[in-house]
């Protein structure tokens, strides 16, 4: 079977996808994955045929704007579109050269699933945060103000839809595009019990659990209890980590700090405090009893998976999301603030409550008793050959 792969620029969307691509392909299948330059060894190391989407005139000079795109709707659809009508000749031409059996395409990477309508190829969505359909949609918080300017930016998104019409792309709405609907394929890479409303989805939608790679080393356990920090790739507030830095250096507990791309210098680091640049999550999640983070989709499954009880910081409405859910199911609690007596009551509560661990051991359970890469490469491969 053939399957033509498609992803946003996103470690976050991207290495989910890994484990599930290198299945399919030892067992026999060609996949096509197009993506962007700073993933090609990845892709290509789980064995797949890497198709470049670099250096096409996308129009838009902030195209990177995330936050925008979050906000403001006619800005959103305007990206979209052009991102799509940027790739549509490249994309046309590799699609009638492969012959896909089935699209792969993640939940944002509208691209591919216009892809599929344009071409008439089964699709499948590739979902690594939650499901959303109209009640999902309610852990991001979409109010009365945010309505009103969706409303009064329809004139320009409908002008973005009419450019994708006169190039052959059946849809009619926005809606067409950015929603997926019970009849839509899906595989999701969380449990039905993490899930929000997981009773509202058909069963197209495959909730597999997370995918979760081996350690590749081994961190040593200085403590009685170790506390894990790790706020993401990208997060520069320095305040916080300076107050976790001094708050959390006057007690016996190890603390690792994994500081991304902030590039800040801390002087006088106490003892019990170890700071990288980054580490390897899995090892340091293997002996963490809590773990401080800003509630990526990823890194709060890997935190869930092994146990450990969450201290909840999102950034983001996509987060503050995980963070809802993680509350709701009782593994994890919020940090209020970044005051240093609120970070060191919070990661108190959150090991010495041991409810916070018997939740969170919950969801790991429900992790490992999900499907997985096995039964996501049986829906994939049933798709491919028309059985359902």
């Amino acid at each position: 079977m053939k399957i033509a792969w498609f992803c946003i620029p996103a470690y976050g969307h991207t290495n989910p996808t890994l484990g599930l691509v290198k299945a399919l392909t030892e067992a026999g299948h060609e996949i096509y994955y197009f993506s962007f330059e700073m993933f090609r060894e990845k892709i290509e190391n789980a064995g797949a045929f890497f198709l470049p989407c670099d250096g096409y005139d996308f129009e838009m000079k902030d195209k990177e704007n995330a936050d925008r795109v979050g906000k403001d709707t006619a800005f959103a659809a305007e990206l979209l579109v052009s991102t799509t009508l940027a790739l549509d000749e490249m994309v046309t031409a590799k699609i009638a050269e492969i012959e896909p059996d089935v699209i792969v395409a993640d939940s944002v990477a509208y691209w591919g699933k216009l892809a599929a309508l344009k071409h008439g190829l089964p699709f499948i969505s590739s979902t690594t945060t939650f499901a959303f359909n109209r009640f999902s949609a309610r852990y991001m918080k979409h109010g009365v103000t945010e309505t009103m300017k969706m409303l009064l930016a329809m004139p320009k998104v409908n002008k973005q839809i009419h450019r994708l019409q006169e190039k052959g792309y059946p849809v009619k709405s926005f809606l067409d595009i950015i929603q997926n609907d019970n009849n839509t394929n899906t595989i999701v890479y969380t449990s039905k019990y993490f899930q929000p409303y997981a009773e509202t989805f058909s069963e197209k939608y495959h909730f597999i659990g997370p995918s979760i790679r081996p350690a590749a080393g081994s961190y040593e356990k200085t403590a009685e209890k170790t506390i894990y920090i790790s706020m993401g790739t990208v997060n520069q507030n320095r305040e916080f980590y300076r107050n976790c830095i001094e708050v959390l250096g006057n007690t016996d507990y190890q603390v690792i700090i994994s500081m991304g791309t902030n590039t800040d210098h801390f002087e006088n680091i106490p003892d019990n405090i170890q700071i990288y640049p980054s580490v390897d999550q899995m090892a340091v999640l293997s002996i963490a009893d809590a773990f401080i983070t800003h509630c990526g989709m990823n890194s709060a499954s890997e935190g869930l998976y092994f146990g450990v009880p969450l201290v909840l910081f999102p950034q983001t409405s996509e987060q503050d999301a995980v963070a809802r859910r993680t509350e709701e199911v009782g593994a994890g609690l919020r940090l209020p603030s970044i005051e240093k007596d609120e970070i060191l009551k919070t990661v108190a509560r959150a090991i010495e409550d041991k409810q916070f661990k018997e939740c969170a051991q919950k969801v790991s359970d429900s992790f490992r008793e999900a499907g997985g890469i096995r039964e996501a490469v049986e829906f994939i491969e049933a798709i491919g050959s028309c059985l359902l």
